[in-house]
């Protein structure tokens, strides 16, 4: 018999919470797994949650909600045996997305049946983890606004890359590679619509930012979207939910364990998608092995 602890979310996505736990109850098999199930209640409080069941040796923690809060909850069992699981009913669910996980809700309980302990990397970007894509530019821009508009949901989201596109101007980056001892390697300065520093391939909601990017590699994929004509914008939407937008004559794609962003000036800076201020310089490097995860059995 192996300990498992459900997480949930209240505030994530649009599904009704309060049935989620019976949900749980009557498709969780029960001869594998005793099951505990908590709402968290601030942010942050995942976090505390999931150390406290790491601690108490829980052999898995379910994140129940969207990026955020799979972020919140695995930052508390980073260097643990203890394993994340997902439930995924936020608005982009890129990191379940990554690991193949049903998007619907009964069919992602019965995965954590036939499931197994995978080992991942994850990013820490000024000591502040994140476990599927982080970055500045528009998305970070927008990832603000979103978290500041009174609704939730993909709807939401698109309203606001619309009706903000058309004013948001490129900024200019440097960024200083490092070896692996430390020591720097390689220094670029472009001008960048938005730079995205990828552990998993995909902001959520399928659209592939790093369609090659691995989480078992020891790398982040660095794609850099540089100023690109109006007319570009159709082909370049349809790259990046086909998987091929590092194909495109304006993205470039590099790859590293370890990277520092200089800009120009203080602005915001998202963490899976949850947006915080930061400095000019941000430190961005990948932690091998860092996490646990239940994926789908292998046989």
């Amino acid at each position: 018999m192996k300990n498992i602890a459900f997480i949930i979310n209240p505030i994530a996505g649009t599904l009704n919470k309060r049935r989620i736990p019976k949900q749980i109850d009557k498709l969780i098999d029960k001869s594998q797994w005793a099951v505990d199930t908590v709402f968290s209640e601030y942010k942050g409080h995942a976090t505390e949650l999931a150390a406290q069941y790491a601690r108490l040796g829980f052999d898995a923690v379910v994140a129940v909600g969207g990026d955020g809060t799979v972020n919140e909850v695995a930052s508390g069992l980073t260097g643990t045996p203890t394993a994340l699981g997902i439930l995924p009913i936020g608005s982009g669910n890129g990191f379940a997305r990554h690991l193949n996980i049903p998007l619907r809700l009964p069919r992602a309980i019965e995965m954590l049946n036939r499931s197994e302990a995978i080992s991942v990397d994850y990013g820490i970007a000024n000591e502040q983890p994140f476990f599927c894509t982080c970055g500045t530019g528009f998305d970070a821009y927008i990832a603000d606004k979103f978290a500041k508009a009174g609704k939730r949901g993909f709807a939401t989201y698109v309203e606001h890359i619309v009706k903000d596109f058309f004013g948001y101007q490129p900024q200019r980056y440097r960024l200083t590679f490092k070896t692996a001892e430390g020591s720097n390697a390689e220094t670029i300065e472009t001008e960048a619509f938005l730079i995205t520093f990828a552990n998993a391939n995909q902001w959520g909601n399928a659209a592939y930012i790093a369609p090659k990017a691995s989480i078992q590699d020891g790398e982040m994929d660095i794609a850099i979207l540089t100023k690109f004509p109006l007319h570009a914008v159709p082909g370049l939407a349809f790259r990046l939910f086909e998987k091929t937008l590092d194909e495109a004559v304006y993205m470039t794609t590099l790859h590293a364990a370890e990277v520092t962003l200089h800009r120009e000036t203080t602005g915001p800076f998202h963490y899976d998608g949850d947006p915080m201020e930061t400095g000019e310089d941000v430190n961005i490097r990948i932690v091998r092995d860092g996490l646990r995860v239940l994926a789908e059995k292998r046989f």
